[in-house]
């Protein structure tokens, strides 16, 4: 199979890279930096890089073009929500615009290809019932969020209209090895990274709150089981279907290294646009074979000891 995986050096993306890899399979990465080349494990010849802003619409065509993907994995665009504010109209070309760039190319190039979008929580806003499933009403707190909806919609669109093969996955708060460690991008690692470096960790509203945190590794093995089994227009959960209360995460990282946990006041911007507590039925993905392999222990073990043999 020829994959093209948009992102493909970034947390997500060089994970899910190094999985489809080691199978017979071709892959273009499209990626704006090469800063994280890294990330990959080992660059097998059978993966190619280029580097492209996905927002160059005439030479993401031409790759597309010449490349003939039977599957593209779109995971490129802004995903911090706080950046999202700053560069509203960047973050509709490098998520909206992106995205129905690439379905209408498939469209008019009357491609066989599946087309997979990597989608967030962010797009559902503050839940008014939980736990969240895929019939849950969007309402998004974010033009982050917003952009990504407009896009899962248009996959959606493409694919009752022109009968395109689309998938869409959400994924809840994900962390583990090769994430980013700022505080715009991935909170979860963030915290772990510094409870990693012994420095203090801090947490808001006193740790009253939950979320469903999932490893990477059991994304990974969700995007492939919907790359594999996924029926064709549907979105799919990517969760551990689990609370886990930020003051028990506190206790774990407490547990797990010398860092000391600090409950701070939480800013006015997160109270707008923060979605409070968050849990997904993940039932729908289970039902194809699906399942979690990581407890929250585990993972955060896995992340810290990554942390910890990483050079400054």
């Amino acid at each position: 199979m020829r994959l093209l995986i948009t992102g493909g050096l970034g947390f997500i993306g060089s994970h899910l890279v190094d999985n489809l890899s080691k199978k017979n399979n071709e892959i273009l990465i499209l990626t704006k930096t090469l800063s994280k080349k890294s990330n990959l494990q080992n660059q097998r010849k059978n993966v190619k890089i280029k580097k492209i802003n996905m927002t160059d619409f005439p030479r993401v065509g031409k790759i597309i073009e010449s490349y003939k993907p039977n599957i593209i994995i779109h995971l490129a665009g802004n995903t911090s929500h706080s950046i999202s504010f700053e560069k509203p109209m960047e973050d509709v070309d490098s998520n909206t615009k992106s995205t129905l760039f690439m379905l209408e190319k498939i469209r008019k190039l009357k491609l066989s290809c599946k087309f997979i979008l990597g989608s967030t929580f962010i797009v559902i806003g503050k839940p008014k019932k939980l736990p969240v499933n895929e019939n849950t009403p969007c309402n998004p707190t974010t033009i982050y969020g917003t952009n990504r909806l407009a896009s899962e919609h248009l996959c959606k669109i493409y694919h009752q209209v022109y009968d395109i093969d689309t998938n869409i996955f959400r994924i809840t708060n994900s962390y583990g090895p090769r994430e980013q460690t700022k505080p715009n991008k991935n909170a979860v690692n963030f915290l772990i990274h510094q409870a990693s470096k012994n420095n203090q960790v801090t947490i808001f509203n006193k740790g009253e709150f939950f979320r469903d945190l999932i490893f990477v590794d059991d994304v990974i093995s969700g995007i492939i089981t919907i790359l594999k089994k996924g029926k064709p227009g549907e979105l799919y959960w990517i969760s551990s279907g689990k609370k886990i209360w930020f003051k028990r995460f506190g206790k774990i990282l407490e547990n797990m290294t010398n860092c000391k946990i600090s409950f701070p006041p939480t800013p006015s911007y997160t109270k707008k646009v923060d979605v409070g507590n968050f849990v997904v039925d993940n039932k729908k993905l289970r039902k194809l074979g699906w399942k979690v392999n990581n407890s929250i222990e585990e993972g955060v073990s896995k992340t810290l000891d990554y942390f910890k043999n990483q050079k400054d």
